[in-house]
């Protein structure tokens, strides 16, 4: 995954479009099927638990294919890279104990990835207003600053391939 400028407003924007349009088909879906089902199959105790599990269920699943569907729409663009980008770097902090390890030894895919880590995340949480943890962020980089100073290494995020994480 390369990371590429986004438009914060636009961002946005675009996300709390579809995080509405998700709110109003899980809701209008969910009951829609839930009373059709207890419509079609009464069930004489009143309880109805099932059928309204069963709307929720398949309005979820609906509403997930939807998305699959539509992420490379133009509109979803930043949503969708926004996505990716977490996803991404899920798979990274899943092995930062094992990438710090290895970066401490002086292994130049290990610092890679952590660094792309560092700039991805940083990118995410000023797009989200997520800046509490930016202090510890610029720590953590001086740490790794050192280790790429002491080892001679420099570093090249447009280099990063999710298939380096495999080694570690």
């Amino acid at each position: 995954m390369k990371l590429e400028t986004i438009n914060k407003a636009r961002y946005r924007k675009h996300l709390n479009y579809v995080i509405g349009a998700c709110v109003v088909a899980l809701t209008a879906g969910s009951l829609g099927i839930a009373q059709c089902l207890i419509a079609l199959f009464p069930d004489s105790d009143g309880s109805h638990f099932h059928w309204n599990l069963t709307g929720v269920t398949l309005t979820s699943v609906t509403i997930g294919v939807v998305l699959l569907k539509v992420k490379h729409h133009a509109f979803m663009y930043e949503v969708a890279y926004v996505w990716d980008l977490k996803q991404a770097l899920n798979k990274i902090t899943r092995k930062m104990a094992k990438l710090k390890k290895a970066a401490e030894q002086g292994n130049a895919d290990a610092m890679l990835a952590i660094q792309f880590s560092y700039t991805g995340s940083k990118q995410l949480w000023e797009l989200d207003d997520n800046t509490i943890t930016m202090e510890d962020l610029v720590m953590w980089q001086a740490q790794l600053d050192v280790l790429t100073t002491r080892y001679n290494i420099e570093l090249d995020i447009t280099h990063f391939q999710s298939h380096l994480l495999k080694q570690f």
